[in-house]
């Protein structure tokens, strides 16, 4: 069972999210997944002190929920900037030089792959195939993916994220 310390460390909105995916998915074989997969789409990343409060309402350990979010890239342990830009790493955008982008990308940027910058407008990551080979090599910031790319483009996709005008709709 969860302890106070633990429910404390969630906010109220992270408590009620975790919430909503399990009593949504617990009842169904392989809810583990279906759970992670909602908290992050409306956090942005799986706060690990929602660990047991998932364990418990799985009937799972910390250790198989843990197991599961460390094992797939995709789940984030911390929240993301304001753009995840990943770069693909599978073979052929490696042939076609994402080694070079990566390497340029993580110079521009002053962080590695899992990293946030300072100012909290970009992360990176790594994924593992676009499915958009013919343009190698990838990348992607939301759900648009740039083909062809390299480090003078990678700049220029930088600079109109961090220029592009945000929309704010009112309730």
């Amino acid at each position: 069972m969860e302890n106070q310390a633990q429910r404390s460390a969630l906010t109220e909105q992270e408590r009620a999210v975790v919430a909503e995916a399990i009593n949504s998915f617990k009842a169904k074989p392989g809810a583990l997944l279906p759970v992670l997969h909602h908290i992050q789409h409306h956090l942005g990343y799986v706060p690990p002190a929602s660990v047991p409060m998932i364990a418990h309402g799985l009937n799972l350990s910390n250790a198989d929920v843990h197991g599961v979010i460390s094992f797939y890239h995709e789940f984030r342990s911390h929240p993301p900037g304001g753009h995840v830009i990943q770069i693909c790493r599978a073979e052929s955008c490696q042939s076609m030089g994402s080694l070079a982008l990566e390497k340029h990308a993580t110079s521009r940027l002053g962080i590695g792959f899992h990293e946030t910058t300072k100012d909290n407008n970009f992360t990176l990551e790594p994924v593992y195939c676009l499915g958009n080979c013919m343009y190698s090599p990838c990348v992607r910031v939301g759900d648009d993916i740039y083909g062809e790319m390299n480090g003078e483009e990678f700049d220029n996709l930088v600079n109109s994220l961090l220029t592009q005008v945000i929309e704010v709709k009112a309730p």
